[in-house]
């Protein structure tokens, strides 16, 4: 069976690299156009790009894959099915048309919940205690095509968006081959999706990770664990960044041997460090404290609390926070 694979980042390279594995043939591999990346701008490759060349799978980066010219190129493929995972472009009718056994997603989420760009990390960040992936049929729409599989996933407590994706992309990578056969003799019946049930999963954009202390400590510490690796979570103290690598909410209760602020009956306004221990510092939020467990001060590497208490001295009623608008 002839395939043509579109996918762009790590989790559609993780899934292409298992599908080679089987018995049928990559004809094509689409992905997004080389982008420019790190401090030098230099243009670089996607994860699906680097993996196709190395394995000898023609390469196509259509900037818009609707245009006349770009779908003669899939058609001409002449694929038998074409996969999809992350590619990053909506694909027209014109394309869905072209392979007998249809348009096949793998999309990191239980649909109909989080449609959209970023299902891994909205899961995380609504506090969802599992996902998963499902296989579906494309249509025209934004991950509204018929389900064909789905495989749940759950979340533990100290899941990253990190973590999260590896996982998923395993998961993926073997519901899709699990799938591929009934697809193709007719077993595995399609169906229909529900309402939706959760907002779109928007894109993930780097001021999502400025903290904001008058939320809840749950919340915070989702978002901590949600953003990493990527945009991060951080706040400022006296002007500078500092990004909160780790951190967990905890009680209000804190160490007896910790220094504190000594306020006993009172609460200090959001974004407080109201206490400093050997190896973390607590800071108020709008409801609960946050055990900060792991940073990084801008310019610099990322550190345990610890290491960073020792060389950046942090009073108790030090306030974290965005920094003042400019007059």
């Amino acid at each position: 069976m002839r395939i043509v694979y579109m996918g762009t980042p790590e989790i559609a390279a993780t899934i292409l690299e298992r599908l080679l594995e089987e018995p049928y043939e990559v004809v094509l591999a689409v992905t997004q156009p080389d982008r420019p990346k790190g401090r030098g701008k230099a243009l670089a490759c996607s994860p699906v790009k680097e993996l196709a060349v190395s394995r000898g799978i023609p390469v196509f980066t259509p900037e818009k894959l609707r245009l006349p010219e770009n779908v003669e190129v899939i058609r001409e493929a002449a694929p038998d099915m074409i996969v999809v995972a992350a590619f990053g472009q909506i694909l027209p009718k014109s394309v869905l048309d072209i392979p007998r056994y249809g348009c096949i997603n793998v999309h990191a989420s239980l649909l109909p919940k989080y449609r959209g760009a970023a299902p891994i990390q909205w899961s995380i960040l609504d506090g969802e205690s599992e996902t998963g992936i499902t296989i579906m049929y494309m249509n025209e729409g934004l991950d509204t095509g018929d389900i064909i599989t789905q495989t749940v996933v759950p979340i533990t407590e100290e899941e990253t968006g990190g973590s999260l994706h590896d996982k998923l992309a395993a998961a993926g990578a073997e519901a899709l081959v699990a799938a591929i056969p009934g697809i193709v003799d007719g077993t595995l019946a399609p169906i229909p999706q529900g309402e939706m049930t959760t907002p779109y999963a928007k894109q993930l954009t780097k001021d999502m990770g400025n903290l904001d202390f008058t939320w809840d400590a749950e919340k915070l510490a989702r978002y901590v664990r949600g953003l990493d690796p990527w945009p991060g979570t951080y706040t400022f103290r006296d002007g500078s960044m500092l990004k909160i690598a780790r951190a967990a909410a905890v009680a209000c209760e804190v160490d007896s041997s910790s220094e504190t602020d000594g306020n006993s009956g009172e609460t200090a306004c959001p974004g407080t460090v109201v206490a400093v221990e050997k190896e973390s510092f607590l800071v108020q939020t709008g409801c609960g404290l946050l055990r900060v467990t792991e940073v990084q001060p801008q310019g610099k590497r990322r550190m345990s609390a610890e290491e960073y208490l020792r060389g950046y001295r942090l009073a108790v009623g030090t306030v974290l926070g965005p920094l003042p608008a400019e007059e």
